[in-house]
């Protein structure tokens, strides 16, 4: 008969920050880190990616169709994660915790990305176009992300963009 392992008890996400958090209906948080650096959560609920000070005030709270990427880097314990709008990054580090924040990250994102496509737009000029859905809402929402050469008044971008957009809509039966 094969022996049980139990992991040890997850800590549970203080009262303050829950209460502040404000759930929506059927949100739930499915993992969360202490920052190094700040004493701050890091939250992964069922519909955004939240952060809060360690007095409990809300620093952000984005919907997981606002997030580009996440990267995890292990040597460091450092989750850097990307704005489809491109604001600044955040960067967040748990050195000598156990928490699954970092998978959580990936496994939200990916489930809000509906059908993607990559654009290649000569000299170095790059882009993606997705639909993303809310994941509280449903809503299938249309996202353009232009690489750093790319260049959205640019006729030829926007041409491609344009075309990739519909492309994609057509096979998730959005109207044009």
């Amino acid at each position: 008969m094969g022996r049980l392992t139990r992991r040890p008890p997850r800590p549970d996400l203080p009262p303050a920050i829950e209460k502040a958090l404000e759930l929506a209906k059927r949100e739930r948080v499915l993992a969360f880190a202490v920052d190094d650096n700040t004493g701050g959560y890091v939250v992964a609920t069922t519909y955004a990616l939240a952060v809060f000070t360690s007095s409990a005030e809300r620093i952000l709270r984005r919907r997981w169709l606002s997030v580009d990427a996440g990267a995890w880097e292990p040597v460091t314990a450092t989750l850097t994660v990307t704005w489809a709008d491109r604001r600044r990054a955040g960067q967040w580090s748990f050195r000598d915790q156990q928490t699954l924040l970092p998978e959580t990250v990936r496994e939200r994102v990916q489930a809000s990305v509906i059908l993607s496509t990559r654009l290649n737009l000569g000299d170095r000029r790059t882009g993606r176009v997705a639909i993303r859905q809310d994941l509280a809402t449903r809503e299938l929402v249309p996202q353009i992300i232009l690489g750093r050469y790319a260049r959205e008044d640019d006729p030829e971008v926007q041409a491609h963009v344009q075309a990739a957009l519909a492309h994609l809509r057509d096979q998730v039966g959005l109207p044009a």
